[in-house]
């Protein structure tokens, strides 16, 4: 079987061959024959970029990618690695979503219902309501609309939604 050179399986593949050097680097691809010094690729080297594009296109990263070709067995087929990562992605998928989607309400509730002046005083409302900063890094849901004579007044009264 003819071996191809680094720039014809990037040709093949639709990469650069600085791409193909990366994939080694990073045990996506092993190592490539030498000949004279000038790495030497069989025609399976194309057909796995092609599926590595396809993953990255999909979405997993490059451990997973990783993990597709030598996380399983030597005998797992193809059907049953791709069902494994594929139900580990989506479900990783579902909980993006559910938090970027809790994400866009609380952005929603802030163009909407903020009537503060200044961060400070939004501050002091979020901290009022709430009554001990937050434990994390995530900001209760509630966004509290602060009445402007109340803060005129000294008072931080909120009101929710």
């Amino acid at each position: 079987m003819a071996e191809l050179s680094i720039s014809e399986v990037g040709r093949q593949a639709g990469l650069r061959p600085s791409a193909i050097r990366y994939y080694e680097r990073v045990r996506i691809l092993p190592p490539a024959r030498r000949v004279s010094g000038q790495r030497r690729y069989q025609i399976s080297t194309v057909y796995r970029l092609v599926v590595v594009r396809l993953a990255q296109q999909a979405g997993f990263t490059l451990d997973e990618i990783r993990r597709l070709w030598y996380g399983f067995g030597t005998q797992a087929p193809a059907f049953s690695r791709w069902r494994q990562l594929a139900g580990l992605k989506i479900a990783d998928l579902d909980s993006r979503m559910n938090h970027l989607q809790r994400m866009k309400e609380l952005i929603e509730r802030l163009r909407t219902q903020c009537q503060c002046e200044t961060l400070d005083q939004c501050g002091k409302a979020l901290l009022d309501k709430n009554r001990q900063p937050p434990a994390s890094t995530e900001i209760s849901p509630r966004i509290h609309v602060l009445s402007r004579n109340r803060l005129r007044a000294g008072t931080a009264g909120s009101v929710d939604r």
